[in-house]
């Protein structure tokens, strides 16, 4: 049995790509061989074990993995007992009630009795037990949105992003149950804490580095303090005399998705040579 910290990832699929850039820019390298199920990091002891999105949450509360990159939907339906270390900003959804857009249910009370196709059963009952509702689960892996047409189902849970499909099959959303995104997930008695720790902070700098731009520009000093309320920055912003003695350089990060409204305001106020650069990694 291998001493080194265990990481699951899922193994194919949009969030393996995720997963594995996010890895690979956190300073993790790895190169997998070919459909191997594991991956050796260099100069770190850590294996890379690529797994179905869907075990990862109870392998890692079982213990064969410290550390699993899963949706925070799937860690929901196992009901597994975990640390939830870092919500990593990407594969946002929400998981919600639909029902035929022409139907007659409109409240979670009116549910009682009917049958649910998900492939959340866990989730959708706690729903129901919430409502003080009773009703027939239909546990699905594959398209639930179709279930109703073909007669499998009164209503659905499903992940929704646009609501586009909803749309082509006449459903609605009745209600929702949660919003949910991509997540690091920690098994309790992980034997390697530090190292956890460790690649949690390598994975927290590129997740915010991710969110935040740097913004550069040059102000008169009369406006000064008006631009540093508009970026206060992280702790605040830096700011540096120019040899014109009347004009102040500031540097701050900001949200990325915040840069263009910013710089409207900045410009406004008078400020110049305003630039937005990237930021790849940070620690804050």
């Amino acid at each position: 049995m291998t001493e080194n910290l265990r990481i699951g990832v899922p193994s194919k699929g949009r969030l393996a790509e995720i997963s594995t850039a996010l890895l690979l820019e956190a300073g993790l390298r790895f190169r997998r061989q070919d459909r191997s199920l594991f991956a050796r990091v260099k100069e770190m002891p850590i294996d890379i074990t690529f797994l179905r999105t869907d075990d990862i949450p109870i392998l890692c509360a079982e213990g064969a993995i410290d550390l699993g990159i899963t949706g925070a939907d799937l860690v929901a339906e196992s009901g597994a007992e975990l640390n939830e270390r870092l919500s990593l900003g990407v594969g946002n959804c929400r998981l919600a009630v639909c029902v035929p857009a022409e139907g007659g249910i409109d409240s979670p009370k009116k549910l009682a009795g009917k049958r649910i196709a998900s492939s959340f059963p866990n989730v959708t009952q706690k729903y129901l037990a919430t409502h003080g509702v009773t009703a027939h689960t239909v546990k699905l892996t594959g398209s639930v949105e179709v279930m109703i047409a073909l007669g499998i189902a009164d209503a659905i849970v499903d992940l929704v992003e646009t609501g586009s499909t909803l749309a082509a099959n006449r459903l609605r959303i009745l209600d929702e149950i949660g919003s949910y995104e991509t997540v690091l997930i920690q098994n309790p008695q992980t034997n390697h804490q530090a190292l956890c720790d460790r690649v949690v902070r390598r994975l927290e700098g590129v997740v915010i580095a991710r969110a935040y731009s740097l913004l550069e520009y040059n102000v008169p000093a009369t406006k000064l303090a008006d631009v540093e309320q508009i970026t206060p920055g992280y702790n605040s912003p830096t700011v540096n005399q120019l040899e014109d003695k009347n004009w102040y350089s500031v540097r701050a990060m900001v949200k990325r998705s915040e840069v263009i409204g910013i710089m409207e305001q900045l410009e406004s106020l008078g400020a110049t040579a305003i630039l937005e650069t990237s930021i790849a990694n940070c620690r804050l």
